[in-house]
């Protein structure tokens, strides 16, 4: 035999060992049924290039920095989380057995209690976001912690910037923490240069990457939160950015962004300001004063909140939540989410609640600024439609509000998308709110969002081309990768 047939065995043999390696590998980590199969079909079906895409970013491999960084800070919060239920207000009234069902499994699940006395406000334009943070961030005496996917220079989030520097001039502790990928840009640009040159300013970028950094990590586990915490008394989270919509992506024909955001007075703040400061120390390896960290917050208002993150060292967490809270749903369900590509769980659970009479309804958008995660959640629309589910196209721009509503009785509201990124691999924020008034507030927003909707008609849908069916579903099974 030839040396170059020699050679051409010896690269099958390697490439016949990665592939029944790897696949025994995926095997044993007990994926879900559809993420293992489609990495195994993608193994084998494209055999150099599947197992680079695998090793690149089939596991949820956490850099040893970042998991010694949690580790080290475990003991301490996990004792201040377990303190965290003497410092709650008392709620009026008992919860309803399925929302005391729901807090007791998220407590159990992420250490935070639900915490009543809290005062909240509903922001549902960005104006009213910015405005609201700014003026915090000016009357602020302390400090101001940010914490964002994505921030980008311009327009209104300028403002917030300008802010942030007034701040520290008088003597104010500003942190900020971005995503190393999401915020890519930002961290290179003239508007962070004056933030890391301002005294009293600290910039930090979450989760970096690079070449060398990939072979220890997944790239692509990003932290999603949006999180603003002020002297420690005062929260914002939801799904709104530092962006200006008016300037954000408007070369992609998907209109204006539409996010929400609540904003937080009440004992419920001490755990928001909590996960901000754990999650700057794990980033930063920097361990703050005792006095910089979180304190308890006297009762504000009737408000029962509960804070739950998420992300990939837990991510079965965000998952059980999310079902339960579909399964707790006796007359109605309202969700809304920009990337809607729920996992064969959740999927399972709305199609359930619609076949015991749930009036559920999903608000997505009519244009999203991602075609393939666009295809790949049409492809499940003719099982929920076949179902009952009211399926919304919102046409008043990139509907990017992340919120469920149960009954018009308990909802959820925060960065989390019903995808399997959000799912499964990013570093997201809930917070579930046990309150009738607010959440028929949320609920109200919703229908102001289906009212700019065009509803899908089954028999319509169903009919639409063969070759445009085989793309969604073609798409749709590389899913788990998107």
């Amino acid at each position: 035999m030839s040396e170059a047939n020699w050679l051409a065995l010896g690269a099958l043999a390697l490439h016949w060992l990665l592939v029944v390696g790897l696949s025994a590998r995926i095997i044993m980590r007990r994926r879900p049924l559809g993420i293992l199969l489609t990495w195994i079909a993608l193994i084998l079906s494209v055999p150099v290039l599947g197992v680079l895409i695998y090793l690149i970013v089939g596991e949820n491999r956490v850099s040893r920095t970042y998991l010694r960084r949690v580790a080290a800070t475990e003991e301490q919060y996990g004792r201040w989380k377990a303190s965290l239920a003497g410092h709650a207000a008392v709620s009026p009234s008992a919860p309803a057995p399925e929302t005391a069902a729901l807090q007791r499994l998220a407590h159990t699940l992420v250490g935070f209690p639900s915490m009543g006395g809290n005062a909240v406000q509903l922001l549902q334009d960005c104006e009213g976001i910015f405005a609201a943070v700014g003026a915090d961030i000016r009357h602020s005496r302390h400090s101001c912690h940010l914490e964002f996917y994505l921030w980008e220079a311009g327009g209104r989030a300028d403002m917030i910037l300008d802010e942030l520097l007034r701040a520290a001039s008088r003597g104010v502790r500003c942190r900020i923490l971005l995503d190393a990928v999401g915020s890519k840009s930002f961290l290179k640009s003239d508007a962070a240069q004056r933030l890391r040159d301002a005294p009293g300013v600290e910039l930090a970028a979450a989760l970096p990457v690079g070449p060398v950094s990939a072979l220890f990590s997944r790239a692509d586990l990003r932290n999603h939160r949006k999180l603003v915490v002020i002297d420690g008394e005062i929260a914002y989270t939801g799904s709104q950015n530092l962006v200006d919509p008016r300037l954000f992506k408007q070369d992609e024909g998907v209109g204006q962004w539409i996010d929400a955001m609540v904003r937080a007075e009440g004992p419920a703040v001490e755990a928001l300001a909590g996960l901000f400061i754990q999650d700057w120390e794990v980033v930063t390896g920097q361990r703050l004063a005792d006095d910089e960290g979180p304190r308890p917050v006297a009762a504000r208002g009737p408000v029962t909140l509960q804070a739950v993150p998420s992300g990939p060292l837990r991510p079965l967490v965000i998952q059980q939540l999310v079902i339960g809270t579909i399964y707790a749903a006796r007359r109605e369900l309202v969700i809304t989410s920009p990337y809607f590509i729920p996992d064969d769980s959740v999927l399972l659970a709305l199609v359930s609640a619609a076949n015991r009479g749930v009036e559920v309804t999903v608000i997505v958008p009519a244009r999203n600024d991602s075609r393939l995660v666009d295809y790949a959640s049409r492809a499940i629309f003719d099982d929920l439609l076949a179902a009952g589910v009211r399926i919304a196209a919102f046409e008043g721009g990139l509907l990017h509000t992340k919120s469920i509503t149960v009954d018009g009785e308990f909802s959820l509201f925060g960065s989390l998308n019903l995808d399997m990124r959000s799912l499964w691999l990013n570093f997201e924020l809930t917070l579930f709110i046990y309150d009738a008034g607010l959440s028929s507030r949320i609920r109200d927003m919703q229908f102001r969002y289906l009212a700019d909707s065009s509803c899908l008609d089954a028999d319509e849908y169903r009919s639409r081309p063969l070759s445009r069916r085989f793309l969604e579903n073609a798409v749709h099974l590389v899913a788990p990768l998107l």
